[in-house]
């Protein structure tokens, strides 16, 4: 491993030491817990709720189809959160950038609790559904980045995977958040026994599935109040000190690190494909109709099994962070890439209809060993990331590139990975969509076979490339 130049550069300032670990821990945590919690409400919406009240016509997967489009306006948004949060986070600082983001994602989630409907506005109800999504976006591309600066750049030596797990563990929590609350809701209200079948009139589809959207302003206020506690890294402390920040990261960053870039965005490929695969897609496959590829299982029954497969995505989290810290970063994420690999080209075996069931015949105990598995993998995957992609930057654009190259992959694995998948599900049956997600497992294996290992990167570094052994 490369040395400092001198020890000025290796000192983080004095202060430092004065903030406590548990305020960083939660401050990471909190605030990606409640930008997943309002992205995962929308995307459990787009797939029960907003195909009957902001689409019309009477071709359910269509109006499905047309849902998730909404659903990937988000991802195109998130780019862009992170060129724009990116630029204020590498130049005035994480902490004032962090609050942005988040006020910016429970603004857009608040707005989506009161916008009228298609019944009510006409077409301006999905134009306005589809613009309020590209804002959440916008929130969620500057919020990761910063979350994982405050884990990593605070970490100790040799530990720095598992405090970079932390802020990890707001996608699994947010998760449960959000589809606990939707579970709940549609028990007290009695909704989702029949699915699909419920007019428009249900109390759930007039007002219920608001209620989420709405509280998401409590949450968020409890994230801003953490937040404002903060203080600011040292990592950044250090390079703000010696004069080191560049007046504009994005052309910096470009200039210097596009091939970090490019490394960073692939290797996040499959993890983000696994993902909205483990969630978006396959609760419309679970509660699709069977006349339209689907297994016809009960949106609430449906909603329990995801809540118990995400509780071994949590779970893997902190296990995840352990691998990259004991056999590092690009030993353990190939592997498991291999696994998601194995697991893609499993999908008919295990979830074909024929073999599923489908309606109140189908097999339960299937499906959760399915989710299971994808949750459990995903967890392993993803748990590491936020120190491996800011690990691939210097300080001075690392919280620009590592949220590019975080975001530029939410458009390439998750922007369209559900809406292909049910295209894919409609025209060629389950096993397609298995092949989609090993197509993507073999690009992030590449990527990881040519990128360098980074376990003990010096965070402290400013320049063209980061330290690497």
């Amino acid at each position: 491993m490369s040395t400092p130049a001198s020890a000025a550069e290796a000192a983080p300032p004095a202060a430092v030491p004065r903030v406590p670990r548990s305020r960083v821990i939660l401050a990471s945590l909190v605030g990606t817990t409640i930008e997943f919690y309002d992205f995962y409400v929308y995307a459990t919406a787009a797939v029960a709720v907003f195909p009957a009240l902001f689409f019309t016509g009477n071709d359910d997967t269509a109006k499905l189809l047309a849902s998730m489009a909404t659903f990937a306006a988000a991802f195109f948004g998130r780019p862009i959160g992170s060129v724009i949060f990116g630029h204020y986070g590498d130049r005035i600082g994480r902490k004032a950038t962090l609050i942005g983001a988040l006020l910016t994602m429970g603004i857009a989630t608040f707005l989506i609790g009161v916008l009228p409907t298609y019944y009510q506005i006409g077409i301006w109800a999905p134009l306005v559904l589809t613009l309020l999504r590209f804002c959440q976006g916008v929130g969620l591309g500057g919020e990761w980045s910063g979350a994982s600066l405050l884990a990593t750049e605070y970490a100790e030596e040799g530990k720095r995977a598992r405090a970079a797990m932390w802020p990890q563990l707001g996608a699994p929590f947010g998760f449960i958040l959000a589809n606990g609350f939707f579970l709940l809701l549609t028990v007290l209200m009695q909704f989702g026994t029949a699915g699909q079948g419920l007019g428009t009139d249900h109390p759930f589809l007039v007002w219920g599935w608001r209620i989420p959207f709405l509280a998401s302003v409590v949450i968020v206020l409890l994230g801003l109040w953490v937040r404002v506690k903060l203080e600011e890294t040292p990592v950044f402390k250090q390079a703000e000190q010696r004069g080191e920040k560049v007046q504009a990261p994005v052309l910096a960053v470009f200039k210097t690190s596009w091939v970090q870039i490019v490394q960073g965005t692939f290797i996040m490929l499959a993890t983000y494909v696994l993902f909205y695969l483990m969630t978006a897609w396959v609760l419309s496959y679970g509660i699709g109709k069977p006349a339209a590829g689907g297994l016809g299982i009960q949106y609430r029954t449906f909603l329990v099994l995801q809540l118990l497969a995400v509780l071994l995505f949590a779970a893997m989290v902190p296990v995840s962070g352990w691998l990259a810290d004991r056999f590092g970063r690009r030993s353990s994420q190939l592997v498991i890439t291999a696994a998601i690999l194995v697991f893609g080209l499993a999908f008919g075996l295990i979830m074909d209809p024929a073999l599923v069931g489908t309606g109140e015949s189908a097999s339960l105990v299937r499906v959760l060993v399915f989710l299971t598995v994808g949750m459990t993998l995903m967890g392993l995957t993803f748990g590491s990331m936020s120190a491996i992609l800011p690990e691939l930057f210097p300080t001075n654009v690392r919280y620009t590139g590592s949220g590019i190259a975080y975001n530029v992959a939410s458009i390439l694995g998750a922007a369209i990975t559900p809406f292909i998948a049910v295209k894919l599900n409609a025209s060629f049956g389950v096993g397609s969509v298995g092949l989609y997600l090993s197509f993507a497992a073999v690009i992030t294996l590449v990527a990881l076979w040519f990128s360098p290992e980074t376990r003990h990167v010096d965070m402290h570094t400013v320049g063209s490339r980061p330290l690497a052994d």
